[in-house]
């Protein structure tokens, strides 16, 4: 079930996301956010401004500002509304502009909302609301560690035989004579 609306809503099962972290390119200073797929071993490094960046950071460390953020606001509003935030999925990737869907709940009324991933991931943290990220958008732009377990384990295999010890070729405690 894979093929392409130009709103994402076609594209394949969803995959459930965690925010791994928020980090900043030092050479180029762009931030970026990068989601962690809960199923399997792959993320979706997202790139995103200084200002969404600070206020997905900000809620993860759980620094609440002194004035409301632009996302705090949003998020209060539609709980003093009576909407409630469902899910927010990452639904596709067009000319390297991600986009995603905010998953509503009006009285009853499901409703589907576009919007830039980066308030869609601000709006989630504030709600403890589930990330989903499409199937499409993960093998399109989804990264895989290559060997990252197994490069561990070699570090630790290449330790373990630079050691020079002798083992005793049985468990007795004394050795026998011939």
């Amino acid at each position: 079930m894979s093929g392409g609306g130009a709103n994402g809503s076609h594209n394949g099962g969803l995959n459930e996301m965690v925010v791994e972290s928020v980090r900043v390119h030092m050479l180029s200073s762009q931030h970026v956010v990068i989601l962690r797929d809960t199923g399997h071993n792959r993320y979706l490094p997202i790139w995103i401004g200084p200002w969404e960046a600070n206020a997905i950071a900000m809620r993860l460390q759980g620094v609440t500002p002194e004035r409301p953020m632009t996302h705090d606001l949003f998020s209060q509003a539609l709980s003093e509304l009576g909407v409630t935030l469902k899910r927010i999925i990452v639904s596709d990737l067009a000319e390297d502009t991600f986009r995603a869907r905010l998953q509503l709940l009006v009285d009853g009324r499901e409703l589907d909302l576009d919007a830039r991933p980066s308030d869609a991931i601000a709006l989630a943290v504030r709600g403890g609301v589930p990330i989903f990220a499409t199937d499409s958008v993960l093998d399109r732009a989804g990264v895989t560690p290559e060997g990252a377990e197994e490069e561990k384990l070699s570090v630790f295999r290449e330790f373990v035989n630079s050691l020079n010890v002798d083992l005793p070729d049985e468990p007795d405690e004394g050795r026998r004579s011939e």
